[in-house]
């Protein structure tokens, strides 16, 4: 990469450290125990609005994984989303009844508590309805991820998401709260993927599986990416640029070998198709706060109308991380 379009960047990544530090100011602490978060604490950030019928399982998955303290962001919930996080002694939360769209979808809002909190610290920065997966995930804590990629001096962890859908109508079984959403949505496209890469940034760009098959058969570019970059040691001069898509400074968007081997990489295990899943449509799509005019959201308000069914003849069933390593969707690269 030439010295300009370096320069631009380290431009780039000083401007959205400055709109994270202004943007702090339309955050509002509601219980803040980062004084409990000890040195080599692995955190999770996230934004978040009405997802208290989520919130248990949420916490107790990434508690038994080995995750320290959470770092959340709410903004604007009305179903007790924000009084049952301050109440949890692992948790420090925020409020923020500031435009989710102006904040860059919570981008800034984020990055600035990375800033203050985070430096020195790997980070998990995932949605209430992503489920981290990586390699050996079933007998190994996140830990001894983060201790081996210190010791191979890697600074950032690819994930793809990986979209999970029951078999049959979406809304056929309630989602009860505390409930493994994967009992329910226990489907995946373990085929149907483009991907490409980002020259400016360096990253991949991944499309594809449900979402698109569905909701965007006419226009799979549209269709949203899968590509994440959602665990970092952070250090407070990053920044992610668009969600976890991609972050500056443009080495830490290298999570894949461009030589032919194989960098290890997890999934995100991705509960949005629900039963809930409807009626959360339909708030986003009136609230018009998300990416390009709420098109995604468009686009499922206008396929739900026919109560759509996910599976289809080419879905696998999941089962555990091995199979997804073997379908491709995922790798243990060389940690053995």
């Amino acid at each position: 990469m030439g010295f300009a379009r370096s320069y631009l960047l380290r431009l780039a990544r000083r401007r959205w450290r400055v709109r994270a530090f202004r943007k702090r100011r339309e955050l509002k602490p509601v219980v803040d125990r980062s004084n409990l978060v000890a040195r080599g604490d692995i955190l999770i950030f996230s934004t978040l609005r009405n997802e208290r019928v989520r919130l248990p399982y949420f916490l107790r998955y990434y508690r038994e994984m080995g995750v320290n303290h959470f770092f959340f962001v709410d903004n604007g919930s009305d179903d007790g989303s924000r009084e049952y996080l301050a109440e949890q002694n692992d948790c420090s939360v925020w409020s923020s009844e500031h435009s989710y769209k102006r904040s860059r979808f919570g981008v800034d809002w984020l990055n600035w508590l990375q800033m203050r909190h985070a430096h020195g610290h790997w980070c998990l920065v995932v949605d209430p309805d992503e489920f981290f997966i990586y390699p050996f995930c079933d007998t190994r804590s996140i830990k001894a991820l983060t201790d081996w990629l210190d010791a191979s001096s890697i600074r950032s962890f690819g994930a793809m998401l990986v979209d999970m859908y029951p078999k049959g109508p979406i809304d056929a079984r309630p989602y009860k709260e505390g409930e493994d959403p994967f009992e329910i949505a226990n489907w995946f496209d373990s085929g149907n993927y483009m991907i490409q890469k980002n020259g400016r940034y360096g990253n991949l760009w991944i499309q594809g599986g449900p979402r698109a098959r569905v909701f965007f058969p006419d226009n799979p570019e549209r269709a949203p990416a899968l590509n994440k970059i959602p665990l970092v040691k952070w250090h407070r001069h990053y920044a992610y640029v668009s969600s976890t898509h991609m972050l500056l400074p443009r080495g830490l968007n290298q999570v894949y070998d461009e030589w032919g081997g194989e960098k290890a990489s997890g999934c995100l295990l991705h509960a949005k198709f629900l039963d809930t899943f409807a009626v959360k449509s339909e708030e986003e799509l009136e609230r018009r706060q998300h990416y390009a005019n709420s098109h995604e959201y468009r686009a499922y308000a206008s396929g739900l109308k026919d109560n759509p069914d996910l599976w289809c003849k080419w879905s696998e069933k999941y089962i555990n991380w091995r199979q997804l390593e073997i379908l491709g969707l995922m790798s243990k690269g060389n940690w053995a």
